[in-house]
């Protein structure tokens, strides 16, 4: 990619970005973030409502010694997607960079609605057996593979759509989705978890959820399947039609410095997914608190989380990513986890809120701007390459095992080291921030990338035609 990255400076030579600005201002159909942002919501929608419920259907599915038992076999059904996400995301995300965002987005919608209704339309262990359990896993293998290929194709698209000067804000969509999809997975499941009786919601209720996701996600097809490729994918295919394969080989050749930052940009979420889909059980196991209403507090926690994120996101416009993503929101979850773990031995329904939303508050500034600034570290042709592999290989390591990692701490009676775990993980994160370039501006620049050369030269031969065209009319 060297070479090739070398050939198109020669090409274009002192780059005319004002023939680039022609381009990349042609109108942006709303549409296309809709698509992004909706489509994003449906696919963690459905991946989060398992691990929310898996304390629920854990005995219906998945035989056991011990409701505990059970509990830990469910979670570790939940795991095998998380194993699945890096190999998804390493063998797909070369084919969005190669043939687009917007085809590797549908499919990726189309599998996790599929996983959804698998789930929910599964009969008990106690009527069909041991296929019971195998359809949860093949299940989850699907939504793996669906969630391994979303996260970078969604961001990508998100920010590639972004104005110049908002790319900040148009990136924090991503995570403004998984927010919201996130507090609808926590509200659906404090819903059932209230309206029905617990027989009940053991027998039937706790799949009404898992089927609206299903049904969730063709809409969410239907609206990518309208939406429209980015311009820098189109641009930098003119110019870079290297197979899938090869993209990955220049990405681990020549971007080895990018992918730690990306991945440290991505670890707290051994955080983000212990407050999410443990935090409610972690309660009920340590304090003795009614499900239904842990559930509830988290949807008090995630309301304050998806008004930071754009806010936050909007903000790094102005201000700059560095300042306010790694720094801030890393040392505020450093500072707080411990604390307020052990501020959720205390009783009450206020203290749960107070513990949940906090550190919703701190996540939320993590998650502002960590899409943009991964989207930035990288060119075109290897963008959705290189935010794949780092994220989804820490997303494996650290997101899916930490509700299982949380209940081995709890059940050992050292439920303390939750907190411990987290911070240590985030403060190892700390480190790399202080490495990151300043990727934000405040002004218009002609590439999402700091500096890329085959996207100018791409606009550029997109313009030609139209020049020429308008020059031949002229001279009549």
């Amino acid at each position: 990619m060297e070479s090739s990255m070398k050939t198109s400076k020669e090409a274009v030579g002192r780059p005319d970005t004002s023939e680039f600005a022609e381009v990349s201002k042609r109108p942006r159909r709303n549409v296309n973030m809709v698509a992004g942002t909706i489509g994003h919501f449906v696919e963690w929608y459905d991946w989060y409502i398992y691990g929310l419920l898996a304390a629920v259907f854990s005995s219906q599915i998945f035989p056991g010694d011990s409701p505990f038992a059970s509990l830990v076999a469910a979670l570790l059904t939940y795991a095998v997607g998380f194993v699945v996400r890096p190999l998804s995301g390493v063998i797909i995300s070369p084919l969005a960079d190669r043939f687009g965002r917007r085809r590797i987005l549908t499919l990726s919608i189309s599998g996790m609605a599929v996983g959804a209704l698998i789930i929910g339309l599964t009969p008990s262990f106690a009527t069909i057996g041991y296929a019971a359990p195998i359809l949860f896993l093949v299940a989850r293998v699907l939504q793996g593979i669906s969630a391994g290929s979303e996260a970078q194709s969604a961001i990508a698209f998100m920010v590639e759509h972004a104005p110049a000067n908002r790319r900040g804000l148009f990136g924090s969509f991503s995570n403004t989705a998984s927010g919201l999809a996130t507090l609808a997975a926590t509200g659906a499941a404090a819903m059932v978890t209230s309206a029905f009786a617990p027989a009940d919601l053991a027998a039937w209720g706790w799949r009404i959820p898992f089927i609206a996701g299903g049904i969730l996600g063709v809409v969410g097809l239907i609206l990518r399947s309208r939406a429209e490729e980015t311009p820098e994918f189109e641009a930098t295919a003119l110019v870079d039609q290297k197979s899938a394969a090869a993209r990955l080989m220049d990405l681990l050749r020549e971007h080895p410095k990018a992918l730690l930052q990306a991945a440290a940009l991505s670890a707290p979420a051994v955080a983000y997914y212990t407050w999410a889909t443990f935090l409610p059980t972690y309660a009920k196991l340590t304090t003795g608190r009614d499900l239904a209403s842990t559930l509830t507090g988290n949807v008090i926690g995630l309301a304050l989380l998806v008004v930071i994120v754009p806010i936050c996101g909007a903000l790094s416009d102005r201000l700059g990513r560095r300042k306010i993503f790694p720094i801030v929101g890393a040392i505020g979850m450093i500072v707080l986890f411990y604390p307020l773990l052990l501020l959720l031995n205390q009783p009450g329904f206020g203290v749960y809120v107070l513990v949940s939303a906090s550190g919703w508050v701190v996540l939320g500034i993590w998650q502002a701007v960590y899409p943009t600034i991964q989207a930035e570290l990288f060119p075109a042709s290897v963008r959705v390459s290189g935010i794949g592999f780092a994220h989804q290989i820490v997303i494996a390591v650290f997101g899916g095992t930490a509700p299982l990692i949380a209940a081995a701490f709890v059940g050992a009676g050292q439920p303390m080291l939750v907190a411990v775990y987290m911070i240590v993980v985030v403060a190892l994160c700390l480190v790399v921030y202080f490495t990151l370039p300043e990727t934000g501006s405040r002004t218009g620049r002609a590439t999402v990338a700091l500096a890329d050369a085959e996207v100018i030269e791409g606009e550029q031969l997109l313009v030609a035609p139209s020049h020429a065209t308008h020059e031949a009319k002229r001279s009549r």
